[in-house]
Order: C-alpha cells, then structure tokens, then sequence
C-alpha cells in the first residue's frame, strides 16, 4: 500500500512506472522480491500440531495403560481375597472331625455323623470322599462318600499323612489323576492330642478343568486360570474358561496362601475395565489432533494469502469477541446453575430444630468450586450435619466434591457412624493422584437429647452459640481426606444448652490473605453472637458482614437452631 498525505511540488510525487514497482516490491513473490517460501509458517503449525497431538496420544494410552493395569491388579487381588475366604470352609470341618476322633478315639459312628452333611456329590457338599485313619495305619478307618484316592498311593499318603501331622494347617495333595474327573485332597491331625487321627478328604474337580464364571458374578468380565501351586504349570492346572492357555497379553497374577500349599489365580480382562472410550480415546485425540492439525495450517496459510484485507478480519475478529463475551456470560450462569445442583435441593425438616444453609461463590467466572454443605436426617431425632471443602476449582473439583457428597449419604444410610464415614472417604481421593485433597467436618446432632458429635477432617471447628455468646466446638482433628488412605478419626461429643445455635462452615467464611486464622475465627465469633435474629437473617448477616471486606473464597455455611 502507498502512504497518502499533503505534497508539494511535482518532485514530491512519484511517477506511476515508479509506484508500481514500490507496489511489486512490497507484494509477496512480486518481480522485486525474493523471499523465502511464503507459507512455511503453515508447515511449522502443522508440524507443531502433529507433535503435540503426538504427545497427548501418548499420555492418553499411557493413561489407558496404567489405569487398566490398576484396575486389574485390583480385580486380581479381590479374587484373591475371595478363594482366601475358602480356606476356613475346607480346614474347619477337617479340623472339627480330627479334634473329635482325638477326643472319642476313633468313634467311627460319631466321625461320619459329624463329617456326613460335608459329604455328597458335586453341587451337594464341598468333598466327595472323607476318612478317618490312625497315624500309621495303612487302610482308613472310615470312609464316607466315594473311596479314597489317595489309599492306592501309600508312599503319597505316608508323606501326606507326616506333613499333616508336624503342622496345625491344612495339608494338601498334588492333583490326584488316577480317575477322571482328577481331585484334590486335604488333610489335618491335631498335634499334641493323644490318639493321632487324621482326617483326610477330597474334592473333585471340573472333568475338563473348564468354568466360567456366571454372568451376574463381580469377575464375569475377566478370563482366568486357577493353578495349584505358586507357578503356572499347566499339570497343576485346577480350573480355568480359557482353550489356550497359559494367558499371554494383559494379566495379573496373585499367589493366594492355602493351607502347607498355595494357589496361583491369574487373569486377563475381557474388554476394557475402564470402558471402551477410554480404550478408543488415543485414536480419537489422533484423529481430531490431525483434523484440527490440517485446518490450522490451512488457517494459517489462508491468513497468509489474504493479510490484505486486514480490516476484514479485524472486524471479523470483534465479532468473535462479542461472541466469546456472550459464550462467557452463558458459561458463567451455566457454572452457577450447575454449582448449586451439586448443593441438596431442599434441607430435612426435623421435629425440634430449625434448618438453613447458604452457598455464595468467591469470584465471577465459569468455574465451580468444590465447597459443599449437606444436612441428612439419620431417623425421627438425629441428623447429620456435614461442611466440606475440595482444594481447587473447576469440574475435577466439583466432581470430586459430588462423589464425596453421595459416598456420605450411602455410609450414613447404612448406618456408619462420623469416625467411619471418614475413615472410608479417605480411600476415595489421593492427593498423590488426583492432585485434590479435602477437609470435611461431620457433626451428628442428637435433637431430643441434645447431644452433638463433631468429627474433623482438616476441618474448621464448628461454631455454637447460646444466651449471647459463642464457642468453638474444639474436637481432635484427623488428617484431611486425601493426604493417607485408611486414616483414623475421633469423634467428641458436648452437651448443647436450650435453644442454641451451631453453625458449620468452610475457611472462605473466615480466611483473608496475610492474616491469621484465629483473627478471622474471632471475627465470626463476634458478629455470629451479636446477631440475635431469625436464622435465615443471621446467615445472611454473615455472609453480608464478613465477605464484604475483600474474601475471594467459595463460602457454604450450614446452620440448626434448637426449637427449645
């Protein structure tokens, strides 16, 4: 573009063959240029594109990855938990049937009417075959059910039978072959007892070693192989609903005590344990990352060839603002609106108490915070009163914050008291992992005996206030949810005056920057006990008061006034 402006004088005003070549000059490939390709920043965003969308499939299949490998090694040790749980079910009445024939020496009629019920055939009883021997003697002295396998093996049961007797825990037997379907036994002796008396018995297993589980079980999306022993020898191969074995792919394995022996239980996921999303999720950034990869170069290469028009795009890119602005306000009330559905729709009504609560956000934007307050009626005379505080803001917070809130009122539904309800919710978050940590303040109030049960998480202790007056309800607190997994907590119940006021909040009520907690807590503590008005008008005293000196922080605050 020529400049334009006031000359004087013929001398001041190029010739036209002279402005042309000023024009030739300044355009891109133009006779009088020689720059270098003129879209190479095109090439360099798609570039740029390709490998950031490089970056980000490969955090998504690690991500993937790691999250199925978590998954499955908790799955693995669930199983194992599970056969664990069978273990007392094969020692207990071995170890019944050995301590009676000790004590009856050998009452054969009395040993097969204890042992009969555990005796029958598959789906009946869990052994197929048990008997009673002395301790040297080469022929049983009872058998109930089928005859055993193990007495066509002498040395076999010599040294079964020695095992048994130099231990107090079940003894096993390798895969008993010598019929079809193949068994398992068993054996247990009391040492130290006079008489010596074994009791010996036998399972039998699936004749083609195959299972699977059933379709409404917690393991019917994982593929599996049980071995005897702690290797995967396909000769020690109990159960499995695999043709091909041994597992290749993904797989956990867990090694599962059981009796002198152990099992070996491994298994391999069906279908993605996570979902199919985030399996297809790494292909899905790919495909976006590259589309999006493309259309900006293209982008960039279109601005290229139109910087001409300039003033175009300037107007374009004002009403891409307006837009943007518009887009912002929706986003703003949509964050609102979502961040009070997170909060109880309405409190419980409880003979004998008055109920309010509040929720005011700190700063104006599109994120939601993780501050929540929640009141949940535990029967006709008690409830339960619970603030929390989720670090952070935005969605990860607010969901946090949600499953938080439900997994409360699932422990309070079956009954699990604060310290419990605590305990458990610190298995949910991992600040390693998540990032989040949270504080949560449970306070159990008895109506009609007017008792309160604080329990703290990292948590503000709660304010109660009576004749004029208020105190902080002081009770031992517990590391925040998040920071230790399995974390303890203790509870401390006071006795409450008549008609008294407890208020439960989070810091954005208190905390300012550079100042100390306690003058913030005292500050409260003096506004909350000047105010003797309804409880409605007192929260909002509260919030009116206390936020309008520069607090920047989410607030909730739950209240209850005794009726008497």
């Amino acid at each position: 573009m020529t400049e334009t402006g006031p000359v004087s004088g013929a001398a001041a005003e190029p010739s036209d063959d002279a402005e042309g070549d000023q024009r030739r000059a300044r355009a891109p490939g133009g006779a009088g240029s020689h720059r270098a390709w003129p879209y190479w920043v095109a090439a360099v965003v798609l570039v740029v594109g390709l490998v950031v969308t490089g970056v980000f499939v490969w955090i998504s299949a690690a991500s993937y990855t790691n999250n199925e490998n978590r998954l499955l090694k908790l799955r693995v040790k669930d199983a194992g938990a599970l056969f664990a749980g069978v273990l007392p079910n094969v020692q207990t009445p071995l170890a019944s049937a050995a301590a009676l024939a000790d004590a009856t020496d050998g009452a054969v009629n009395k040993f097969k009417a204890f042992i009969g019920p555990s005796v029958g055939p598959r789906g009946r009883g869990q052994f197929v075959s048990v008997s009673l021997w002395r301790l040297g003697q080469a022929q049983p002295l009872a058998v109930v059910g089928l005859p055993p396998l193990l007495a066509s093996s002498p040395s076999g049961r010599a040294g079964l039978f020695a095992r048994a007797a130099r231990r107090s825990q079940l003894s096993l037997t390798g895969l008993l072959k010598a019929s079809s379907p193949p068994r398992l036994g068993y054996a247990f002796t009391s040492p130290g007892l006079t008489g010596h008396y074994v009791a010996y018995a036998e399972s039998q297993l699936s004749p083609n070693r195959r299972s699977r589980f059933q379709s409404n079980s917690a393991f019917a999306d994982l593929d599996y192989a049980l071995y005897l022993g702690r290797t995967q020898s396909a000769p020690n191969l109990l159960v499995t609903d695999l043709k091909t074995l041994p597992i290749s792919g993904r797989h956990e394995s867990i090694s599962i005590p059981f009796g002198d022996s152990a099992f070996t239980f491994v298994v391999t996921p069906r279908r993605p344990l996570a979902g199919t999303f985030a399996q297809r999720l790494p292909w899905i950034i790919a495909i976006v990352g590259l589309l999006l990869s493309l259309g900006a170069a293209a982008l960039t290469a279109r601005l290229i060839a139109r910087r001409n028009q300039a003033q175009e795009l300037a107007v374009s890119l004002e009403q891409i603002a307006g837009e943007n602005r518009r887009l912002y306000a929706q986003q703003r009330t949509i964050a609102r609106t979502l961040q009070h559905a997170l909060l109880p729709e309405a409190l419980p009504k409880v003979h004998g108490v008055e109920t309010s609560a509040r929720y005011e956000a700190g700063v104006e934007g599109v994120e939601i915070g993780g501050d929540w307050y929640d009141l949940i009626a535990l029967d006709d005379h008690r409830l339960l009163l619970v603030v929390g505080d989720v670090s952070g803001r935005g969605l990860r917070a607010a969901a946090t914050m949600a499953s938080l809130r439900f997994a409360i009122h699932a422990y309070a539904a079956q009954d699990d008291p604060p310290e419990a309800i605590l305990a458990k919710l610190s298995n949910l978050v991992n600040v390693n992992t998540s990032g989040q940590l949270a504080t949560v303040l449970c306070a159990v109030v008895d109506v009609d005996a007017h008792r309160l049960t604080v329990t703290s998480a990292g948590h503000l202790p709660p304010l109660l206030l009576s004749n004029g007056s208020g105190t902080f309800v002081r009770s031992e607190v517990g590391v925040p949810i998040g920071v230790r997994a399995g974390a303890s907590y203790t509870s401390t119940s006071v006795q409450t005056p008549k008609a008294a006021t407890l208020l439960a909040f989070t810091d954005g009520l208190v905390e300012r920057r550079g100042e100390s907690i306690d003058t913030g807590l005292a500050r409260l503590q003096q506004a909350a006990s000047n105010n003797h008005v309804a409880l409605d008008d007192l929260l909002s005293h509260l919030i009116d008061d206390l936020r309008q000196d520069g607090g920047d922080d989410d607030t909730a605050i739950a209240a209850l006034r005794w009726l008497d």
